[in-house]
This record gives structure tokens, sequence and C-alpha cells, in this order.
């Protein structure tokens, strides 16, 4: 489930529909969180389904550490890939905001953590990257991960609106985390090899 104070808008021609904040998101504020309704999808699955129905799967989705397809039943299927990213998924089954993010700036993820099935060229945003490659993982999880650490520090000094949609236990692990009492697992952790 995303955090409700979102919405969707047409963000440009290239983007085409993208996530905005209404209001303001302070860093450490969980964004996303795997939810009863969201949905994991095997290959085998979705081999399945009619051609309408994987194309949009394959569109709307993110590939998880075990190869599956995690779909999105809510907004959070529009987020928008920048190399500035101000979300980050966790290897915890929950996306938190790196940075400040303000009213009217949109919710964006780097899709190199998301396990793309190709690379892409997209604009490098004045970065050295201009390509997302599926093995961006392991190029740039030293990066991800400290961008994750900073943020589970303020996990508990930020309101979060999503807490109620965790499971105990995942949020026990969260909070256990952000408290410096169990080692922050590495974003590496999400990664799914393709070719193994």
């Amino acid at each position: 489930m995303i955090i409700g104070c979102t919405e969707v808008i047409f963000i440009n021609e290239t983007k085409g529909k993208g996530v905005v904040a209404t209001a303001r998101i302070p860093k450490g504020t969980v964004t996303w969180v795997f939810d009863d309704l969201d949905r994991e999808i095997s290959m085998a699955e979705l081999a399945l389904l009619s051609e309408p129905c994987r194309e949009s799967v394959i569109t709307y989705s993110y590939r998880n550490h075990k190869g599956s397809l995690v779909f999105c039943w809510d907004n959070e299927r529009f987020i928008n890939h920048s190399f500035h990213n101000n979300c980050c998924l966790t290897p915890y089954n929950f996306e938190i905001a790196v940075r400040d993010i303000e009213p009217g700036e949109e919710l964006t993820d780097d899709y190199g953590f998301l396990n793309i099935i190709a690379p892409f060229d997209v604009d490098s945003e004045g970065t050295d990257r201009s390509t997302v490659y599926p093995d961006d993982l392991l190029r740039y999880s030293d990066l991800w991960d400290r961008q994750l650490r900073q943020a589970f520090d303020r996990l508990l000094h930020v309101e979060q609106p999503l807490q109620p949609v965790f499971k105990p236990e995942a949020w026990r692990l969260a909070e256990s985390i952000a408290c410096g009492e169990t080692t922050m697992a590495s974003i590496r952790n999400c990664y799914y090899n393709q070719h193994a």
C-alpha cells in the first residue's frame, strides 16, 4: 500500500503518469509496504495470463529476489524512475523516503534496484549513468545502503501512517534496525540473478 498523501498526475510526454506528494513526506517515512492486496506472481503464473494481463503485469511490476513479479494493486505502480531517487526499496518488503519529499514533488525509485528484465536508456539527469541495467543492484548497492541506513535512523522520529499495514513481526524488525539492535541487511539481498 502506498502512503496516502500522494496522487497520480500527468508528469510529461516521456514519463506519462507519476505519483506526487500532496503533503510533506519526511525522510524516514515508509512510503509503501507490501500488503494483502499486492500480488507476487511467478514466471509460471505469468505465462498462464492472457496477453493483455501479462503486458500489464510486466509494465507495472518489479522483480523480487526470487525472480517473481510484485504487482502493486494501487498507485505504487505509477512510481517513475530517477537516478536521484527519493524513495528506496528495502530487503523487508517496504520502501522508505531517503530524503524529504515536498508537496508537489514526484516520488521516484531508481529502477536499478528493481531487477529490471532488460537494460533501457534514460536521461542521465546530470549523473554518469544513462542506462539502467538488470545488475545495477550489484554496482550501486553501497550507495543505496547508505541512503537506507540514514533513512532507518529517522524511522522512529517521524509519523508512520503505514505502520498499521505492517505485519507485527515486520514492524518490530524495522524498529529493531532503526534502534541499532539489528544490523540492516544490504539491499543486495533484493538482487535476482536472471542468468543463474
